[in-house]
């Protein structure tokens, strides 16, 4: 980590002026989190009227000045006029628009591009499920933007930005870049570890990118350099320039080389039109949005001693709602593959959807109970935590067991999973849910195939991976692994029978179970026991990114995704488990952690950028419910 930034200034008379102003009006000072969340006591500017005509068209993807994004949009008639609408999170991510704080569903109050900070834009909002869209119709016209519809692609096509100059500010501790703009223009950011770059739809003045054209480290092992020049076998290291800019077509990329832990905000105020870009360690913006009834979108910063750690999370009613959850996977004929779950939520048409259970990278197989309107994907293992609920919003958290005897005639054998890739010894049971066929798992395998309880063949397999065997739609395979006992009592003709049972037996009658682990909260009290359930030393020991499901009452729900404190690392179990209590969890489950968690609403990730985010098995997924 570099304890210094070195910040290259460039000040023209122009922008000294424009940054006296900027401080003497106290826009956006440091403490930009507080800012924001006080602007919902402003007077709003209204955008449109109310009076919503079902819609015209809708997509999933929309161009901007030829550069596409995958972002719904749709378009409606109010009266005589046609209104454009982005889903918020893809108009907040794609456009540069900020988000703010409100408890109204149908209205969004927004920065971008104010004179005022403390008067913020209000946009009309209009929900159509899974997305909620943005009247941007304003924006564009400010934009003096065309719209064009192409197939599935809306396009947005307006005259290019200049990008006449850049200079840099520091206070409190803060970096602060300025690119001052000749007209609004659009951006978007992404960030990976010590690197943020954003794309600016925007040309650079030749002069301004000749300044800060990228510099290279320099090393020891640089082919490039001529040893004859060096005049010495040491070879200092140089250090690359803060940020750098570059030009491609009419985009102005800006490329900053951030310390460990630290990140960037970025935002827009006018009159100059600026583009303002502060380097802090504290990136996070507070809001609470009520995105539709029974659904609030929050981000906070909850303090745990010394540490801050920024935590994002959506709260459900699921009783007083038409919301209903549902386990996702990758795809529907089979339990293997992964996902970004960005995609997982835009294919199942997901309102909202957090990362879920465990699972094997290498062969894409679950680790952990899936299951799905009664159905057993895959059973529960190591007695660890799980989420059970119903229709009717009833939700259980606790430990899980299941546990599943085969009855012959004569002899009673226990069956160690079902449709599981977790592997040992003994009986595994794999059913239609698992697939159309199944793959060897281990060497030498044994496969009994059962049909209307009655045994129908058994086979001897070798390699594992080498044998795929069709799973019979009305029965299922017993597959013996490294125990060949049972196959003596498991011949041909054999009559079998299953006996299941749950622990706890309440378990059993709902519908729906992720497992995960380890359990985090039960009746707002710590029960964090790792051991138990069998995870690793390293796993209970680590700080990483969080995710959890957790019930606040009877008939809420949150789930929750943390990463790394300010200027720190992760959280580890236990301080996971109490940032849960602080938001009022009652029970709770920790979820797959690390780069698996993910946040999902309205099409777009709002806990991370989606570089970051690893492709996962399964999901716990938020819809509207189709039928009372």
């Amino acid at each position: 980590m570099r304890e210094n930034l070195i910040l290259i200034s460039q000040f023209s008379l122009s922008s000294l002026v424009v940054s006296l102003l900027y401080y003497s009006f106290s826009l956006f000072p440091p403490e930009t989190s507080q800012a924001f969340s006080n602007t919902l006591q402003a007077e709003p500017i209204f955008v449109s009227d109310t009076t919503i005509i079902p819609t015209q068209q809708q997509g999933k993807e929309i161009s901007i000045n030829g550069k596409k994004f995958t972002v719904a949009w749709s378009q409606w008639k109010e009266g005589t006029t046609t209104h454009t609408g982005l889903s918020d999170i893809g108009a907040s991510t794609t456009l540069g628009i900020e988000l703010l704080s409100t408890n109204n569903p149908n209205q969004q109050p927004v920065y971008w591009y104010l004179a005022n900070p403390n008067q913020p834009i209000y946009l009309n909002t209009k929900f159509l499920a899974p997305y909620r869209y943005l009247d941007i119709t304003q924006l564009i016209q400010q934009m003096a933007a065309e719209i064009n519809i192409v197939g599935d692609t809306l396009q947005i096509n307006y005259p290019t930005a200049q990008v006449n100059d850049l200079y840099t500010l520091q206070e409190n501790g803060i970096q602060r870049l300025v690119l001052s703009l000749d007209r609004p223009t659009t951006w978007q950011v992404s960030q990976v570890k010590n690197e943020a770059t954003l794309n600016i739809e925007g040309i650079t003045d030749p002069t301004l990118l000749a300044q800060y054209q990228p510099q290279p480290i320099i090393t020891e092992n640089n082919t490039n350099i001529d040893e004859d020049d060096l005049g010495s076998p040491t070879i200092p290291k140089i250090q690359p320039q803060l940020f750098s800019l570059t030009q491609n077509g009419t985009t102005t990329q800006l490329k900053l080389n951030l310390q460990t832990a630290y990140g960037i905000q970025a935002y827009t105020i006018s009159n100059p039109n600026r583009l303002i870009i502060d380097i802090r360690p504290d990136t996070l913006r507070e809001k609470e949005i009520t995105w539709q009834n029974g659904l609030t979108f929050h981000q906070r910063y909850v303090k745990l001693q010394q540490d801050y750690f920024p935590v994002t999370w959506l709260e459900i009613d699921l009783r007083s709602s038409k919301l209903t959850l549902k386990p996702i996977t990758p795809k529907k004929e089979s339990l293997t593959g992964i996902l970004p779950l960005t995609t997982m939520g835009r294919d199942t048409e997901a309102i909202a959807a957090i990362n879920a259970g465990f699972f094997n990278r290498n062969n894409q197989l679950p680790l952990g109970a899936i299951r799905v309107d009664g159905k057993w994907y895959s059973s529960p293992i190591l007695n660890r935590g799980a989420v059970a609920w119903n229709n009717q919003g009833q939700i259980k958290v606790d430990r899980l067991t299941l546990q599943e005897n085969l009855i012959t005639p004569n002899q009673q054998f226990t069956i160690n999973f079902l449709n599981s890739a977790y592997l040992e010894t003994g009986i595994a049971r794999y059913t239609s849910e698992w697939g159309n066929t199944y793959t060897t798992l281990t060497d030498k395998e044994t496969i009994i195939t059962v049909e209307n309880n009655q045994i129908t063949a058994q086979y001897k397999a070798n390699i594992a991976g080498q044998d795929s065997i069709p799973i019979p739609p009305n029965g299922y395979l017993l597959i013996l692994r490294k125990d060949d006992v049972p196959a003596t009592y498991l011949t041909k003709g054999t009559t079998v029978k299953i006996n299941r049972s749950t622990i706890p037996r309440e378990f059993d009658s709902y519908s729906n179970i992720i497992g995960a682990g380890p359990l985090l909260l039960q009746n707002r009290r710590i029960v964090l026991n790792p051991d138990a359930e069998k995870f690793s030393k390293p796993f209970q020991q680590q700080s990483a990114s969080r995710s959890s499901i957790a019930t606040l009452s009877s008939d809420r729900i949150i789930l929750v995704a943390v990463h790394n404190r300010v200027a720190g690392k992760g959280a580890t179990l236990t301080e996971f488990a109490q940032i849960l209590q602080q938001l009022g969890a009652v029970n709770a489950l920790n979820l797959d952690g690390g780069s698996s968690t993910s946040l999902y609403l309205g099409g777009n990730l709002i806990d991370r950028y989606p570089q970051t985010a690893a492709r996962v098995h399964n999901g716990i997924g938020l819809f509207l419910k189709t039928s009372p």
